[in-house]
C-alpha cells in the first residue's frame, strides 16, 4: 500500500493486488483451526475436577478474577481468534442449556479436534472423521442412557439432590462447605419447583451482590425467577443462609420509623410522594435608594429543630402499600406561573403543599396501609409527615424488587394515588430492624390467604445491619406465594464473594436438571472411560480398509468412519487423564488400571479416585452427575468438531501497520 497524487495534487492510495486479504485453504487451514482450539482447551485443562486449578484473570481497567469455572474464564480472556470465540460460545452453550460442565466440555472437544488432527495425517476426509464422529457419539449416548441411574426424592427426602450438588461444589471455592451450600441450593430450588409437573420456574433469577457501597448485577441464566442470589462482603463464607423471602438492599425512608412491623398491608406505588412545584415568580422592586445591607453567611431559612420523634418498635396488624409512584404532588406541564408578592400568598402556598401531603398520606391511611413501599423517593415533608402519622415507608425500591414483593405479597402495584384501594394492598406478618449482623432473619415460611387474587402474606419483614459498616437492608419473610427466595452470601472479600456466587449458581442448576429429569451417572471420569469402552466395542463392527480389501465384511457396516470412532474413543480418555493429572496422580497407570477394571469386572461405576478416598468405586464416595448434563457435553462437543472440520477456507483481512 503506497499514497500517491494525481496531476491535481490529489491524494489516492494504491493497493497491490489481493493485498487486502489473506487466505488459507485445504488441510492447512483445518490444522491452523485445530492449534487454535487446542490451545484454549489446554488453559482449562488445568482446571478440570475436585483438584483443579484457579485462574487469575485481569480485567483492562484492572478488575481481577480468581475462578476455575470454565464459561467464566473463556468469557474474559477476551479470545480473538474465530476458532476460539466457537469454544467461548461452545461452554456458554453449556452453561445456559446445563449450568455446570463448562469445562469438561471444552476439553473434551480439543481432544477431539486433537484426534482429528492424527486422522487427517492418515489422508482421511474431514467429513469422513465428521461423520465418524457422530456414529461415535450416538453410541456413547445411548450407553449412557444404559448406564444410568434413577433416583427417586420427595420434599421429605432431598439425599440424592444433595450428594448431586456436593459433587458439582467439590471442585469450587465452597469445597469445604458443600455439604450447607448444597442443602441452601436444593432447598432453594425446592421452594420454586413444582414436583408433579416435575418443573422448576426460574425465568427471573437475579444475582447481585453490593460491594463496598456498589450495587452490582449479572443475569446468570435466561430461565430464572423469582430467586435472589444476594451478597454481601464481610463475614465468612459459614454466615451464608436461605432467606425464604426477598431481601430489599434498602433502608426505611426514616430514622425514626419503627424496626419491626408485624401483619401488615403493603402498598406498592410507582407514583410520586411530593407536592407539585408550580414555578413561583416573587414580585421584587427594580430599584432600591439609601438603602442598607446585610451580608449573612447564615442560611435565609427557618430554623429547623431536632425533633425526635417516638416511632413505635414494634407494629402488628399492618396494611402494606407498595408504591411506585413519587410520593408528591403531581406536577401539571404548564406554563403558568404564580405570583407571589404577599406574605399571605407564600403562606397560602406552603399550607397548600403541605395539605396535599395530608390528603397523599391520609388516603394511604384510609386504604389500610401500614407500610409504603415506593419506587420513587420522598420529600423532606412527605417524609416528616409519613413518620407523624405512624406510617412506615421504604423508598427507592428498585423495579425487579418492586415485582418480586407484588408476587410474594399479593399486593398490586398502583401507579397512582388515586387507585389506591383495600384490595391492592398486600399482607406481611412482620417488619422489624436488626442491628446485629448474627441475627439475618430465616423464619419459617407460612402461607395463609387473607383475599382472593388481592392479597399476601408475609410472616416477617426486618431491617438488618452488618456489624460496623451501618449498612442495612430489609428482609421480607413468610409470604404466602414461596416462589420468593433468598440466599444471603456472605465473604472475606469481593473475589470469594463473586466466585462463591458462581458456585451456587452451577449448584442450582443442578438440582433444577435433576428435579426435571433425575437420571445421574457417576463420575470421576467412571463414565467416559465406560463409553470409550462402549464406543471401541462399536468401531470393531465397522469395517476398515483392509477387511474390505479381504472381503470379510459379513454383516458389518463398511467405511473408514472406524478410525474416526476409535480416535472418539480415545479423545473421551482425555476427561480422566486430566482428572488424574490435577489430582497428581500418575495419570497413565491410574487410567490403564481403572480400564482394565472396568473391562474385566463389568463395572462402569469405577473411576479416577481424585480424593485419595481408597477405592475407584464412585458409588461409594457419592460421585455423581447429571445425565443430562454428561449427555449435553458430549453432543455438544461433537457439534463443533463437525463445524470447525468442515471449514476447509479461511479468507481474513491481512494487517496492516
Amino acid at each position: 500500500m503506497s499514497l500517491a497524487f494525481d496531476d491535481y495534487g490529489r491524494p489516492f492510495i494504491i493497493l497491490r493486488e489481493q493485498g487486502n486479504k489473506s487466505r488459507v485453504r485445504g488441510t492447512e487451514a483445518v490444522k491452523a483451526n485445530i492449534l487454535a482450539a487446542k490451545t484454549v482447551a489446554r488453559t482449562l485443562r488445568s482446571s478440570l475436577g475436585p483438584k483443579g486449578m484457579d485462574k487469575m484473570l485481569q480485567s483492562p481497567d484492572g478488575d481481577v478474577t480468581i475462578t476455575n469455572d470454565g464459561a467464566t474464564i473463556l468469557e474474559q480472556m477476551e479470545v480473538q481468534h474465530q476458532i476460539g470465540k466457537l469454544l467461548v460460545e461452545l461452554s456458554k452453550s453449556q452453561d445456559h442449556e446445563i449450568g455446570d460442565g463448562t469445562t469438561g466440555v471444552v476439553v473434551l472437544a480439543g481432544s477431539l479436534l486433537e484426534q482429528a488432527e492424527s486422522l487427517l495425517d492418515m489422508g482421511i476426509h474431514p467429513l469422513r472423521i465428521a461423520e465418524g464422529y457422530e456414529m461415535a457419539c450416538k453410541v456413547a449416548t445411548a450407553h449412557l442412557d444404559s448406564i444410568a441411574t434413577k433416583w427417586d426424592f420427595s420434599p421429605e427426602e432431598v439425599e440424592p439432590l444433595v450428594q448431586t450438588c456436593m459433587t458439582t461444589l467439590s471442585s469450587k471455592v465452597v469445597g469445604r462447605l458443600k455439604r450447607q451450600m448444597a442443602e441452601i441450593c436444593v432447598k432453594a430450588v425446592l421452594a420454586v419447583a413444582d414436583l408433579p409437573r416435575r418443573d422448576v420456574n426460574l425465568d427471573l433469577i437475579k444475582v447481585e451482590g453490593k460491594v463496598e457501597g456498589k450495587v452490582g448485577g449479572v443475569m446468570e441464566d435466561t430461565r430464572l425467577v423469582e430467586r435472589i442470589v444476594e451478597g454481601k462482603v464481610g463475614g465468612a463464607m459459614e454466615d451464608t443462609r436461605l432467606v425464604e423471602g426477598i431481601v430489599i438492599d434498602k433502608d426505611f425512608s426514616h430514622p425514626q420509623m419503627p424496626k419491626e412491623l408485624k401483619d401488615v398491608k403493603i402498598a406498592i406505588l410507582t407514583c410520586p410522594f411530593e407536592a407539585p412545584k408550580p414555578k413561583t415568580k416573587h414580585k421584587m422592586p427594580k430599584e432600591l435608594k439609601d438603602v442598607k445591607i446585610a451580608i449573612l453567611t447564615c442560611p435565609f431559612e427557618a430554623p429547623k429543630p431536632k425533633t425526635k420523634h417516638k416511632m413505635p418498635k414494634e407494629l402488628k396488624d399492618v396494611k402494606i402499600a407498595i408504591l411506585t409512584c413519587p410520593f408528591e404532588a403531581p406536577k401539571p406541564k404548564t406554563k403558568h406561573k404564580v405570583d407571589i408578592d404577599t406574605v399571605e400568598k407564600f403562606e397560602s402556598l406552603r399550607h397548600a403543599e403541605q395539605q396535599y401531603f395530608i390528603d397523599m398520606v391520609q388516603k394511604c391511611k384510609d386504604a389500610g396501609a401500614g407500610l409504603i413501599i415506593c419506587q420513587w423517593g420522598f420529600e423532606d415533608e412527605a417524609n416528616h409527615l409519613l413518620m407523624h402519622h405512624n406510617l412506615p415507608a421504604i423508598r427507592w425500591v428498585g423495579g425487579v424488587e418492586i415485582e418480586l414483593l407484588a408476587m410474594a405479597t399479593g399486593a398490586r402495584i398502583v401507579p397512582r394515588f388515586e387507585e389506591l384501594s383495600p384490595d391492592k394492598l398486600g399482607f406481611a406478618k412482620c417488619v422489624r430492624e436488626e442491628l446485629s449482623p448474627d441475627k439475618l432473619g430465616f423464619a419459617k415460611c407460612v402461607c395463609e390467604e387473607l383475599s382472593p387474587d388481592k392479597l399476601g402474606f408475609a410472616k416477617c419483614v426486618r431491617e438488618v445491619g452488618y456489624g460496623t459498616t451501618k449498612e442495612r437492608s430489609i428482609i421480607i419473610e413468610g409470604c404466602p406465594n414461596l416462589s420468593a427466595v433468598t440466599i444471603w452470601v456472605r465473604g472475606g472479600n469481593r473475589m470469594v464473594l463473586d466466585e462463591v456466587r458462581r458456585s451456587l449458581h452451577d449448584a442450582l442448576c443442578v438440582a433444577r436438571n435433576l428435579v426435571r429429569d433425575n437420571s445421574i451417572v457417576y463420575g470421576g471420569g467412571s463414565a467416559e472411560i465406560a463409553c470409550s469402552l462402549a464406543v471401541e466395542a462399536a468401531a470393531d463392527k465397522v469395517v476398515g480398509v483392509e477387511q474390505y480389501a479381504m472381503r470379510a465384511f459379513a454383516g458389518k457396516v463398511v467405511g473408514v468412519e472406524q478410525y474416526a470412532m476409535r480416535a472418539f474413543a480415545d479423545a473421551l480418555e482425555a476427561v480422566p487423564l486430566a482428572l488424574a493429572e490435577n489430582s497428581g496422580l500418575p495419570s497413565i497407570e491410574s487410567l490403564t488400571a481403572v480400564k482394565a477394571r472396568q473391562l474385566a469386572e463389568s463395572n462402569p461405576h469405577l473411576g479416577i479416585d481424585c480424593n485419595d478416598a481408597g477405592t475407584n468405586d464412585m458409588r461409594e464416595q457419592n460421585v455423581f452427575e447429571t445425565l443430562i448434563g454428561k449427555r449435553q457435553q458430549m453432543f455438544l462437543a461433537t457439534q463443533v468438531c463437525k463445524m470447525i472440520l468442515k471449514i476447509d477456507d479461511i479468507i481474513q483481512p491481512s494487517q496492516y501497520d
